[in-house]
C-alpha cells in the first residue's frame, strides 16, 4: 500500500499521478479521478468525526508492520462447501492456484486484464460507487484504494449462479502489504453468493463495489480470522435497484486492528438490504480492535434495511460500532432497523457506539439501539443450578448473544459451519 504522509496541509500528499499503475483509457481517467479526490482529501486523523474511536495511521505507516503468520490445523472456513474458488497470495491473484475462471451465468475475469482493454463494462462501476459512498463522509482509504489498486476480480452475472463463487486469500510473507478492488455487477433478474475468507496481507486495502440490479439479488459472507496481528480496512459500496436484494454478514474472530466499512444507496423502490456482523475478540495475545461503521441511504419507496451487530469482547479487546441511516424528501415507507450489542466478559474491554438517524420524510418506521454489558447473572446461576459448569454455561450464553446475528446469514449449511467455528473459538479461550 504506497504511504502517504502529510506535510504542511492536509492536500499535501506524496502520492503522483506517475505512481499510479499503467493501464487503458477508462481505467487510467478513473486512477486520475481518484487521485485528484485524494489530494482534496488529505488523510484521517483521529480529529475526524468517524475517526475518533480507531487510528488510523497504523493502516497508512511508512512501513508495515510485521504479522507472524498463524500456523494451524484447523481446516479454513468454506472449504466443505461446492463453490468456484479464486486465490490470492499475498493479495494477488493466482490463477494456478484458483479453480478455471468458468460458469454459467457468470463471467470473472482478473482485473489487471480488464485494466489493460481501453473500453471495459467496469468503466460504469469501476470508483464510481466508491465515489458515490464520499458523501457526506469521506473515505480517503477507499480513494486510494482506487487510485492504486492492481489486483482484484471483474465479475458480471446474468442469471442464477448455482455455485458461490469464493476469494480465499493465503498470506506467505510477514509484511505483505495488499490493495485489492473487487467489481462486481448483477444483472436483472441474476443471483451470485459471494464467499470471502483467509488471512490476506500483514496490511490490507480492500475495496468491493457491487451494482444489484432490478430484482437482483447478492449475498456476501465473510470472515476475518486465523489472522492474530492483521491490520485491515475493507469497504463495500452498493448500489440496489427496484426489488432487488442485498445481504452482507462478517465474522471477526482475530486481528490487531479491522475496520469495516460498508455504505448502501438504496435507490430502486421495494429494495431490501441487510447488513450484520458477529465479533469475538480477546486481547490476550495481543491487540484486538474491531470497528464496524455502515452507512445506509434510503431514496426509493417501501425499502427496508436491517442493521444487526453483536460484539464479545475480553481481555482488553476493542469494538466499535458507527451506523447511520439517511431517508431522503419522497423516500415513503421506508423500513429501517438498527441494533448493535456489546458483550464484555471483564472489565478492561470497552464498546463504543454511535448510532444514527436521519429522517427527511414523514411516513417511515425507523430504530435504532446499542447496549453494551457484561453476562447476565441469572442466567448464569440458572445454567449453573442445573450442574452446567460455569465457564461452559458462560460459552452457552455468549453463543446465545451472538445467534440474532448468525440468523442473517444466507444459507443453512454456512450459518451452521460459521455457527460451528464459534463454537470453537469460545472453548478454546474457555476458563
Amino acid at each position: 500500500m504506497p504511504a502517504l504522509s502529510r506535510k504542511t496541509a492536509p492536500a499535501q500528499l506524496d502520492l503522483r499521478e506517475a505512481d499510479l499503475p499503467k493501464g487503458g483509457k477508462w481505467i487510467t481517467e478513473a486512477r486520475k479521478n481518484a487521485l485528484g479526490r485524494l489530494h482534496a482529501q488529505g488523510l484521517p486523523t483521529r480529529r475526524d468525526e468517524y475517526w475518533k474511536f480507531t487510528r488510523p495511521d497504523a493502516l497508512n505507516a511508512p512501513e508495515v508492520t510485521p504479522a507472524a503468520l498463524l500456523v494451524t490445523d484447523e481446516k479454513p472456513v468454506f472449504c466443505d462447501v461446492d463453490r468456484l474458488r479464486l486465490v490470492f497470495v499475498d493479495g494477488v491473484l493466482d490463477l494456478d492456484k484458483s479453480d478455471p475462471l468458468v460458469m454459467d451465468h457468470i463471467e470473472i475475469e482478473p482485473l489487471k486484464d480488464a485494466a489493460a482493454r481501453d473500453i471495459h463494462w467496469a468503466k460504469d462501476l469501476f470508483g464510481v460507487l466508491e465515489q458515490n459512498g464520499q458523501n457526506p463522509v469521506a473515505r480517503p482509504f477507499a480513494t486510494l484504494n482506487t487510485a492504486t489498486a492492481e489486483q482484484g476480480v471483474v465479475i458480471r452475472v446474468t442469471g442464477k449462479v448455482t455455485r458461490p463463487v469464493s476469494l480465499h486469500y493465503m498470506r506467505t510473507s510477514e509484511t505483505a502489504d495488499a490493495v485489492v478492488h473487487n467489481v462486481i455487477r448483477v444483472e436483472t433478474g441474476g443471483d451470485l453468493t459471494l464467499l470471502e475468507n483467509g488471512p490476506a496481507a500483514a496490511r490490507l486495502n480492500k475495496v468491493l463495489e457491487v451494482d444489484v440490479a432490478n430484482g437482483a439479488a447478492f449475498h456476501h459472507i465473510r470472515t476475518q480470522g486465523r489472522d492474530h496481528e492483521r491490520r485491515a480496512v475493507a469497504h463495500i459500496f452498493a448500489r440496489l435497484g427496484h426489488e432487488s436484494r442485498f445481504k452482507s454478514f462478517t465474522l471477526t474472530v482475530n486481528g490487531a486492528l479491522t475496520r469495516n466499512e460498508c455504505v448502501i444507496e438504496m435507490l430502486g423502490d421495494d429494495a431490501h438490504a441487510t447488513i450484520s456482523g458477529a465479533c469475538v475478540g480477546d486481547g490476550a495475545s495481543g491487540a484486538f480492535h474491531q470497528d464496524d461503521t455502515v452507512f445506509i441511504t434510503h431514496e426509493g419507496l417501501n425499502c427496508e434495511s436491517r442493521q444487526v451487530f453483536k460484539k464479545v469482547l475480553r481481555n482488553g479487546a476493542t469494538g466499535v460500532f458507527q451506523g447511520k441511516i439517511l431517508v431522503k424528501q419522497g423516500a415513503q415507507k421506508t423500513d429501517g432497523y438498527q441494533i448493535s450489542q456489546g458483550l464484555l466478559l471483564d472489565e478492561d474491554s470497552q464498546f463504543l457506539a454511535k448510532p444514527e438517524l436521519e429522517i427527511y420524510a414523514d411516513d417511515v418506521a425507523c430504530s435504532h439501539g446499542s447496549t453494551v454489558g457484561a453476562i447476565d447473572e441469572a442466567a448464569l446461576f440458572y445454567l449453573t443450578s442445573r450442574g452446567i459448569p460455569r465457564p461452559q454455561a458462560v460459552d452457552m450464553l455468549v453463543l446465545a448473544f451472538l445467534a440474532e446475528a448468525l440468523e442473517e446469514i444466507e444459507g443453512a449449511e454456512i450459518r451452521e459451519d460459521i455457527h460451528q467455528r464459534l463454537e470453537a473459538w469460545v472453548e478454546r479461550r474457555r476458563g
